[in-house]
């Protein structure tokens, strides 16, 4: 470790110790600090930073860097490996052999001489047809250890492979011979009745502790639906034609309201509100999270479909293409950027200090500016900001007044630099609103008086503001959102002339129709399990336990086995924030492509809910806690010891007024407290 790092350790782990003593003069006791303790001590935090920002990113790094970029992807999901990879949790991993012996123990029964890489496609069919009609028994160990056996060939059979290439192979055959003879429908139909198990639900509610176990015939059924949501959903270099086939009827299929006349997306999102609501505390959440977001990535697309659609749709509304891919955009910019080092932040904030007041510019001497040169070059421009790193808005001299030459810039070798842009990386798009409101702002600062709308008279505004208009106008970009918006004015002034509206059923409005009556219930779900795997320093004692599949039936007893159970928990967690924030993304994504008035049940839904928040909050009672007189006389402790209290004088006149003021004139409002 650095020297000075070490020191600024030992210095502030005594200062908070209270062992040493403080320059201000006063020693650490147990009393409120000294301002000059205060000082000191932040002054050692700073110092402590700063030399710890210059040990990770070393004073070189501010415009000049050492440091490759990050290996980032900006892409819809993971590798395919590493997305069925976060499907188990460590704790899942004894379960592998037990579904390979589950699997053996049937197959031997069939195929006693003869390994499942042996066997010939009609007798693959013919064994997932018998393991499908095992399905349907109504014995509970019997259906569950056919699950198993389903399981282990969705997995690839890997107990009979030699190298991960050929489990992925194999993996992909066998779930797309699961496909064909119809698994993926008699699963969902076994989810739906474990889903409407209440025996299950209330045994799970009446424990104390829930674990693995609780939640062994749901996580069965989900890893196998997943593992075919997301072999089917991508598409691989060796892929058959029959399977290509088969991937389009899977997602119109998916996204079909084919069952209980809704869209799978919408039987998940019920589990999910069923979970949080306390009935059915034994679901596994991350394995349903994950099947959700890999069912709408699937039935709606990803963010390159968003943007094919978004283009045809530009083109169908008679608008002009987009001036740029924002997908390639994102993906060519820098993934991350470190801070900037500890000296460059002192150079910036003594720079700000030392900054003198300048003279704003007379409106004479801008007049005869702007005769002499009106537009000026770009280049100087920059060459001015570069001497500036201050970027403000203050004004300066006029610059053919003051006298004064600026320091020419310091010249690194051009190995070093890192080539910045001098702008945003995508094209800027301006509204046929931003236009209008400026040259609202500009013809009322110099003319006195506004055209409304008008965009084009530009008669009496200076020639700056000639430019600006004709700049603004170079980068016009009208949005499907305007679009939509006008068409629903013009159809709510005059509904009769204009006809039924004619909505095209695309999966995006199906699933939008199927979550819309219980949309409230799904964000605020979505939001709940969000909070609770969130991480923070305090313990959620009353929130949701989200750790249901992955905590085991007993507690490890070694500290290797606590070490592995945290990092599991942890990695649980990370894959719900992940698998929430990717559902969310898309539906906002795509419901606001197919119309803008869909993707405001965000808004709506939040502001009712502030509402409801700020409603809540400012009940009278509660700001009767910041007077002194309305304080409490009694902490409980003393009543359940049996001490008296000596309430004082002044008690019972308070209580008269709370009680009128509180109680008596407040009529009860029974709509918003039942709310």
């Amino acid at each position: 470790m650095c020297p000075k790092i070490r020191d600024c350790c030992t210095v502030a782990l005594l200062l908070t110790q209270g062992w040493v003593s403080l320059p201000c003069g006063q020693e650490r006791v147990s009393q409120k600090p000294a301002q000059g303790e205060l000082r000191v001590f932040s002054g050692i935090l700073v110092f402590l930073k700063c030399a710890v920002m210059e040990l990770v990113f070393p004073p070189c790094f501010q415009g000049y860097s050492e440091s490759p970029d990050l290996e980032f992807e900006y892409a819809d999901t993971d590798k395919w490996t590493a997305e069925l990879s976060e499907l188990y949790s460590y704790t899942e991993g004894p379960e592998f052999l037990l579904n390979r012996k589950c699997f053996e123990e049937d197959f031997r029964i069939h195929m006693r001489d003869k390994k499942w890489p042996e066997l010939e496609r009609t007798q693959h069919r013919t064994h997932a047809m018998r393991l499908l009609d095992g399905l349907e028994v109504t014995a509970r160990e019997k259906r569950l250890r056919v699950a198993r056996a389903i399981l282990y060939v969705a997995q690839g059979t890997f107990g009979e492979c030699s190298s991960e290439a050929e489990v992925q192979a194999w993996m992909r055959y066998n779930i797309f011979l699961l496909l064909e003879v119809g698994t993926f429908n008699a699963l969902v139909e076994l989810l739906n009745m474990e889903i409407d198990n209440s025996a299950a639900c209330s045994s799970a509610v009446r424990k104390p502790a829930i674990s693995l176990a609780d939640s062994t015939d749901l996580r069965v059924l989900l890893n196998i639906m997943y593992l075919i949501v997301e072999t089917v959903r991508q598409e691989a270099e060796g892929d058959k034609p029959e399977w290509k086939s088969m991937r389009q009827t899977f997602r119109a299929e998916l996204g079909a309201p084919l069952y209980n006349n809704e869209p799978f997306s919408v039987m998940l999102f019920g589990m999910v509100t069923k979970f949080c609501s306390g009935h059915a505390p034994h679901f596994p959440m991350k394995k349903v999270l994950l099947l959700l977001w890999k069912t709408v990535l699937c039935t709606l697309g990803g963010f390159e479909e968003l943007q094919s659609m978004k283009a045809e749709k530009r083109e169908m509304l008679g608008l002009p293409p987009l001036p740029e891919d924002s997908i390639q955009v994102i993906r060519n910019m820098r993934a991350a950027s470190p801070p900037a080092s500890a000296s460059d932040l002192i150079e910036q904030q003594q720079k700000r200090g030392r900054r003198e007041h300048k003279a704003l510019i007379k409106q004479d001497n801008l007049d005869a500016f702007n005769e002499r040169d009106p537009y000026k070059a770009d280049d100087s421009r920059e060459e001015e900001e570069e001497n500036d790193d201050d970027n403000s808005l203050e004004g300066e001299t006029f610059p053919l007044e003051r006298d004064e030459v600026m320091p020419p810039p310091t010249q690194h070798p051009p190995s070093d630099r890192i080539t910045c842009p001098k702008g945003l990386p995508w094209a800027p798009k301006v509204r046929e609103k931003d236009i209008e409101m400026f040259l609202e702002s500009s013809r009322s600062k110099f003319i006195g008086y506004t055209l409304g709308s008008d965009t084009n008279t530009v008669v009496g505004l200076p020639r700056p503001i000639h430019e600006s208009i004709r700049t603004l106008k170079l980068h016009k970009y009208t949005s499907i959102a305007e679009v939509q918006v006008h068409m629903e004015e013009e159809y709510l002034r005059s509904p009769l002339s204009g006809g039924e509206e004619e909505v095209e059923q695309v999966p995006a409005e199906i699933l939008y129709q199927g979550l819309l009556p219980s949309l409230p219930q799904y964000m605020i779900a979505l939001l709940k399990i969000l909070l609770a795997a969130a991480p923070t320093s305090k313990a959620k004692t009353d929130s949701i336990n989200i750790l249901a599949d992955v905590l085991p039936e007993e507690m490890p007893t070694t500290v290797l086995q606590s070490m592995k159970l945290g990092v599991d928990v942890n990695r649980h967690k990370e894959i719900i924030v992940k698998a929430i924030s990717a559902v969310l993304l898309l539906l906002l994504k795509h419901f606001k492509l197919n119309h803008i008035y869909q993707v405001r049940w965000a808004e709506a839904e939040e502001c009712a809910l502030r509402a409801s928040i700020e409603r809540f909050n400012s009940r009278r009672y509660d700001r009767a806690h910041g007077n002194p007189d309305f304080l409490p006389v009694d902490n409980c402790l003393q009543s359940v010891l049996g001490q008296r209290v000596d309430l004082p004088e002044d008690f019972q006149v308070n209580y008269d007024l709370w009680l009128e003021r509180e109680v008596f004139s407040r009529p009860i409002s029974w709509e918003e407290l039942l709310q």
